[in-house]
């Protein structure tokens, strides 16, 4: 099995080499690494070919600046391998992770293997884990691993990941997204029977400040609104395909408006604003599922019965009321 291991880069200049070099250390000998500088303006591109000059197995391709889904869908274009792997440019990975992919795939039969990872924080210290790890490796149907990604507990990222090319001839990373691989994981999906989850931590995903890719949740206009748009997209998706599990796409539609009232900033809480407005419409509509949907946390549910009745009023009580305590 040849792997292509696909890098975007874009202003990494002090953490590129770490990544590359835990890519080279891999114990799975056939690989290529594809490494596409989106456009730098640091030294990101001179370190990456140097790194190249070194080991012929690193390919540099330079684009102009077109954002992360754009340079990962150059990498796929050039890629060679029979399967697909994906890093960022901030992040390493154990020497072993895809000799464990590559083998979970060959011996269990799987459609994608996948492995867990951490979060590092810029002092070095973990940060909590945000995703489920299993006790022991497990297969589970497509159907299932939707499931857990509508209660929030699944991993969507491309980069704990091994996937065949071919699946990216149905689709390729939606360009001007921040929610890309949720996006087209949950597409790829239909036509995946299994997935195989490994419980090694092998991908480390490290915040560092001023990180392109780690800071997106501050620019709000943007990432907020995406994941209600994935929200809707998926509600559609489960009506055609999924009807069964209507309360799970409820459920997350409902936690991602959440996630969007409780960030939106309370100047821009305007029923002039026709985004906010579908939203907040959105809650009042579904009071019934507030109260009724299985899957929504206490605390979500009371936050979600507050925030439809009166959300502006209560984000600003809460505001006065962090600022009193002097916090925020």
């Amino acid at each position: 099995m040849k792997i292509s291991i696909i890098i975007p880069v874009y202003n990494t200049e002090d953490c590129i080499e770490r990544c590359v070099m835990s890519c080279l250390a891999q114990t799975h000998r056939d690989l290529e690494i594809i490494t596409v500088d989106d456009g730098s303006t640091d030294s990101s591109l001179s370190i990456l070919e140097h790194l190249a000059s070194e080991d012929s197995r690193i390919r540099v391709h330079h684009q102009e600046n077109a954002g992360s889904s754009a340079a990962r869908n150059a990498g796929i274009r050039m890629a060679t391998g029979d399967y697909l792997g994906f890093v960022d440019a901030d992040d390493y990975i154990e020497p072993d992770m895809y000799e464990k992919l590559a083998a979970m795939i060959l011996e269990e039969k799987v459609d994608v293997a996948q492995v867990c990872r951490d979060e590092v924080a810029p002092d070095g210290n973990k940060l909590p884990m945000v995703v489920t790890v299993p006790d022991e490796p497990v297969k589970v149907s497509s159907e299932d691993f939707l499931k857990e990604l509508l209660l929030h507990r699944g991993d969507c990222s491309f980069c704990t990941k091994l996937i065949n090319r071919n699946m990216f001839d149905i689709a390729l990373f939606p360009a001007g997204e921040l929610n890309e691989d949720f996006r087209l994981f949950t597409t790829f999906l239909r036509e995946i029977d299994t997935v195989g989850i490994l419980p090694d931590i092998c991908y480390h995903v490290y915040y560092r400040e001023g990180s392109n890719t780690r800071t997106s949740r501050n620019e709000f206009s943007r990432v907020f609104r995406d994941i209600v748009v994935n929200a809707d997209r998926m509600e559609r998706m489960i009506e055609k395909s999924y009807p069964e599990l209507r309360e799970y796409g409820i459920r997350f539609a409902l936690v991602q408006r959440l996630d969007y009232m409780l960030h939106i900033p309370v100047g821009m809480m305007k029923n002039e604003d026709e985004f906010y407005r579908g939203v907040k419409d959105y809650l009042r509509a579904h009071r019934d599922d507030i109260r009724n949907n299985p899957y929504l946390t206490d605390d979500q549910r009371h936050k979600l019965k507050l925030l439809s009745a009166a959300p502006r009023t209560v984000r600003s009580v809460h505001a006065v009321s962090m600022k009193l305590r002097g916090i925020g």
